[in-house]
């Protein structure tokens, strides 16, 4: 098991934030990994909401059903799954001085005889860490604080 944890400010108020992570069709702005993010659940996003993520780690593509398990105002946590991995993205933001204060937790779990890549992923994990806060920071300041995406969904 892989667990990369990075915690950083944004300009945002947490209920831009907690909306904007919650639609994880955004994936494609905030998460250097991800090739493309599709929502293919009907409806608004919510918990139960799905999406097909497909991911790129050191040149190899693979595909993941995600699943968004909890939306609370402080919190995000998405799991995605396939044969080989079970991939979870747990959020959490706070109220901070100047915006949020989040805390971006990835859990990586990989299956059967992929198990044995661990050692030599989590070095690259570790990179795709710190660029996902480098991304997630400018994808996050670049939103609109009255424009936030799918903020009434969470109230």
């Amino acid at each position: 098991m892989i667990h990369i944890s990075r915690t950083f400010a944004v300009d945002k108020p947490p209920e831009t934030v907690v909306a904007y992570l919650a639609d994880f069709a955004n994936a494609t702005e905030w998460d250097p990994g991800t090739v493309r993010c599709t929502k293919v659940s009907a409806g608004p996003v919510q918990v139960g909401s799905t999406w097909t993520n497909v991911s790129k780690v050191l040149g190899r593509q693979t595909e993941l059903t995600y699943r968004l398990t909890r939306l609370e105002a402080d919190r995000v946590t998405l799991v995605g799954t396939n044969k080989t991995a079970t991939s979870t993205d747990d959020i959490t933001v706070r109220p901070s001085s100047n915006g949020s204060e989040i805390t971006y937790d990835a859990t990586i779990e990989f299956h059967g005889i992929a198990n044995l890549a661990t050692p030599f992923l989590k070095i690259e994990f570790e990179r795709l860490g710190t660029a996902t806060e480098e991304s997630m920071r400018a994808a996050i300041g670049r939103l609109a604080d009255g424009g936030q995406r799918g903020a009434e969904q969470i109230r």
